[in-house]
Formats: C-alpha cells, structure tokens, sequence
C-alpha cells in the first residue's frame, strides 16, 4: 500500500518502503538504539540487527482515514533508559515523516525486541 497525498498538481504515493526507510533512519539515529529488529524476531527465535537496506522488515504501517500509525522493532543498548529511548523515537520519527514527506504519524509504537552489550 501506499500512502497518497493529493495537490493541485496530482497524486503523490509514497509507498510503506519509502516511510520505512524514514522510520528506520530516524529510529537508528536516536540515542540509546542499536538497531532495528525483525518484526517476525519473536515468531522466528533470531536475534538479528537489520542492515539500512532491511529497515521494512522492522517496521509496520497501518494506513488510516487520517493518517497512519507506525510500529517500530529496536534493540536498544544496554543500561539506557528504555522509556527515554522510546519518547525519543516517537518524536524524532513523527517529525522526520512529518518535514520529510509531509505525513502524520497517528501513532508510533516502540516495541523493544531485545538489549544488547556494546562492548567498548
């Protein structure tokens, strides 16, 4: 699916790859997060950190009558504070959808697959 913005130009779709890949690079960029996880980690029993080009498989886009809701795996670092980390992605990934491609984010939802160790 696609999210459609109309102007007076035309239609403007940008598909859930395109939010994903904005989702993911702001989620990443957050202090506290070490990557993105697979929204199937849970089902599947792996505990992989997902690489740029992979960001869709960690996030979920429900489209709605006015907007659309987010749903984003992390795996955060260990001894930051999860809630802290979570209010920072869900600002930072309404406002980069928002100024980048001009749609609003109902909701984002932060789901924590797993902690790891960075070893210094």
């Amino acid at each position: 699916m696609a999210v459609k913005i109309k102007t007076q130009n035309g239609t403007i779709n940008i598909t859930n790859d395109v939010i994903a890949t904005v989702v993911g690079g702001a989620a990443t960029d957050s202090y506290g997060v070490v990557g993105m996880a697979s929204k199937n980690q849970i089902r599947d029993n792996v505990n992989v950190i997902l690489r740029r080009e992979n960001y869709a498989k960690g996030v979920v886009v429900h489209q709605e009558d006015n907007g659309i809701s987010i749903e984003v795996n992390l795996i955060v670092s260990y001894g930051s504070k999860i809630s802290e980390v979570s209010k920072a992605v869900q600002s930072k990934v309404k406002y980069n959808l928002e100024t980048m491609l001009g749609v609003t984010a109902n909701s984002v939802n932060v789901i924590v697959q797993g902690v790891k160790v960075i070893s210094d």
